[in-house]
């Protein structure tokens, strides 16, 4: 896997999380609850705070926001990016009240002696700018020509914003140009890190559908950029609970065996050998695994025969027959287990060697 693109790009600290620069690639999620609702809001963040989310945005749609903004920038335990459209006032007062980042639209957010207010408050915050480009929100001087398409529009107005803001000083800066396609995701983020290659790329695909399609999408496309080397931090949408959005995102950065925090589950598809109903067993060990937070692979298989051997590789396993299972490690067989005691034995073995939530 080549890392040679991410590690170009330059660092952005965003509160305490490095964005780009080598860094790991950080899981991003953002909050479905009102921001003047500060205790509903703190409360959705510590959930995603414990589901692994390492950076959070809230939106600022209003004034009436701001202060339920401030006051969850000084209890959150994440840094707090500020989402801001249209209106480059929200973003001055975000910028003043405890953001860690600002994320605007440049395109949205009027002209550019706005944007350059909102580069000023940053600046004087000594905070980063998230720069999100997507199809509503082009550069004007590129949205209504017909001679170029979706892909070339977004990269254009990416650059010309990216230039604008260096041109201003201003280099404390996350790209993001986000499509709800895989294709054009695709070939976006490849431009831009081709031709902006010191720029940290925030990846995802926005709007991309509920729980189902939106992770087949966005892993799909932020799959095959980060094992390219593109991508420096990411949220993966979903219309659904922003908690799926975390896990989706960690399972996809362990699938590519980028980054693991919690375990594996390793279990085979079943066939007409199985002996016991493997489907059951297999939700129960998922469920029970949520409360373990070692990055360790745990195997339930469906032949006593192959089990083991097929999952030779995991930490613990079980490989069930007719009316009973093998307990094994790494391969090697442990003990016999019935059949109603499977999942409790896996656990106390788990529990033994990597202990407890």
């Amino acid at each position: 896997m080549s890392e040679i693109a991410r590690t170009k790009t330059h660092p952005v600290m965003v509160g305490s999380v490095q964005v780009g620069g080598g860094a790991p690639v950080s899981v991003q999620s953002m909050c479905t609850t009102k921001t003047d609702d500060p205790d509903a809001t703190l409360l959705q963040i510590k959930g995603l705070a414990e589901a692994g989310c390492e950076i959070i945005r809230v939106a600022i749609p209003d004034a009436k926001a701001l202060d339920g903004f401030e006051e969850i920038c000084k209890y959150s335990p994440l840094p707090v990016v500020a989402d801001i459209h249209f209106d480059y006032k929200l973003a001055l007062e975000a910028a003043k009240r405890g953001a860690a980042a600002l994320r605007i639209n440049p395109g949205n957010i009027g002209s550019m002696e706005r944007v350059d207010a909102v580069i000023e408050a940053a600046k004087e915050a000594h905070i980063p700018i998230r720069i999100g480009v997507n199809a509503g929100s082009l550069a004007k001087e590129f949205d209504t020509r017909q001679d170029m398409t979706l892909v070339e529009k977004l990269v254009a107005s990416s650059k010309s914003f990216v230039e604008h803001f260096s041109s201003r000083g201003f280099d404390d800066i996350v790209l993001s140009a986000k499509a709800h396609d895989v294709p054009t995701t695709l070939a976006v983020y490849r431009a831009l890190s081709k031709e902006l290659p010191q720029i940290p790329l925030h990846v995802g695909v926005t709007e991309a559908g509920a729980l189902r399609q939106g992770t087949v999408k966005n892993a799909a496309a932020v799959g095959i950029l980060l094992e390219s080397g593109i991508g420096d931090t990411m949220r993966l949408s979903l219309t659904a609970d922003p908690v799926e959005e975390v896990h989706v995102a960690w399972e996809l950065l362990a699938a590519l065996g980028m980054r693991r925090i919690k375990p594996e589950l390793v279990s085979c598809p079943t066939c007409g050998r199985c002996g016991v109903d493997m489907i059951p067993i297999a939700e129960e060990v998922t469920k029970r695994l949520d409360g373990v937070r070692a990055p360790i692979s745990v195997a339930v298989m469906g032949c006593v025969v192959n089990g083991p051997g097929e999952a030779r590789g995991v930490d613990l396993g079980v490989a069930c027959g007719k009316g009973q299972a093998v307990l094994f490690e790494n391969g090697n067989p442990i003990r016999k287990v019935p059949e109603d005691k499977i999942v409790d034995e896996l656990f106390a073995e788990i529990e033994n060697r990597f202990g407890k939530k």
